[in-house]
């Protein structure tokens, strides 16, 4: 199952995405937008680049460059999104709850794809998701009661972009090739970006970033140039290998990957992140975890 295994490595790279993202706005940065405005930067020189390199296939239509074109821009919308809750919140708790979007791309996977899928591994995506959701839950000490925070609801819709990207990703690279695809979802990816997040404040403090040498410049670059550019061409080639609504699911691993890390981080560093370490907070992050873990061993089945 060639699928999975590389799925998961894939995982392990986006699970790093978020932790060093949550670096940067945490200590370097004042708004959200201006890690926006460098992704989205970062990305069209990629896109570009991966073009040229792999330039116009043969199987090139309309039809599937407007999928691969459409991953592109839904990923981009997710992680608008994603971006501006992480500048508040854990990362270790919004990570996990756009791993949800397994449910988004089942339901488009059966309805477009007509993909099926056996009651083990429905038993599976289940498990997964119900240990993404779980993570974002929390105790409200007066009242005793457990609550959604108000980020759950721009989380879920992140979540159903993503499940879409995965879709239309599946759907291009069934006849495009993975490099061709990936330029062209970065591309149209960081144009959106840079369109969002182009603003004369935003502007100005990124100018400020390269003029003093900010770390951030550092870790935003090899983040999206290595980091991103791995994880999401090894996703991409799970989905050419695997089908879409079973790769989604072991991709939302990355939330277990992000748990990893900003744990032990946080451990060594007690305030880069700026997590909450308490028992109750990381024994709800560890039994989400565990959930999580059971779905992935449930649909490689």
């Amino acid at each position: 199952m060639g699928w999975l295994i590389v799925t998961v490595i894939s995982s392990a790279c986006l699970g790093l995405i978020h932790v060093v993202d949550k670096i940067v706005l945490h200590r370097h940065i004042r708004t959200p937008l201006s890690l926006i405005l460098l992704i989205g930067g970062i990305d069209i020189i990629v896109g570009f680049g991966m073009l040229c390199f792999s330039r116009i296939p043969s199987e090139s239509t309309f039809i599937n460059n407007m999928s691969a074109l459409a991953s592109g821009a839904c990923i981009a919308f997710a992680v608008i999104l994603l971006q501006r809750t992480l500048y508040t919140e854990e990362v270790s708790r919004v990570v996990p709850i756009t791993q949800s979007s397994p449910i988004f791309t089942v339901i488009l996977a059966l309805l477009i794809l007509d993909e099926s899928i056996s009651i083990m591994q429905c038993t599976g995506i289940a498990a997964t998701v119900l240990g993404s959701i779980l993570i974002t839950l929390k105790l409200d000490r007066n009242t005793s009661r457990i609550f959604l925070h108000k980020s759950f609801y721009p989380l879920m819709f992140s979540a159903f972009l993503f499940g879409a990207a995965n879709v239309a990703g599946k759907l291009a690279v069934e006849q495009l090739p993975v490099l061709y695809t990936q330029g062209l979802r970065n591309v149209t990816f960081g144009l959106i970006l840079v369109f969002y997040a182009f603003r004369s404040e935003v502007f100005a403090e990124v100018k400020d970033l390269i003029h003093k040498r900010s770390p951030a410049l550092i870790l935003v670059t090899l983040n999206q140039f290595v980091t991103a550019n791995v994880g999401s061409i090894m996703l991409l080639w799970a989905l050419s290998l695997g089908p879409a609504s079973l790769v989604a699911v072991v991709a939302a691993s990355r939330a277990l990957f992000a748990f990893i890390y900003s744990i032990g981080l946080t451990k060594i560093w007690a305030n880069l992140l700026g997590e909450d370490t308490s028992n109750d907070s990381v024994l709800m992050k560890l039994v989400s975890t565990l959930l999580i873990i059971l779905g992935i061993a449930l649909i490689s089945i």
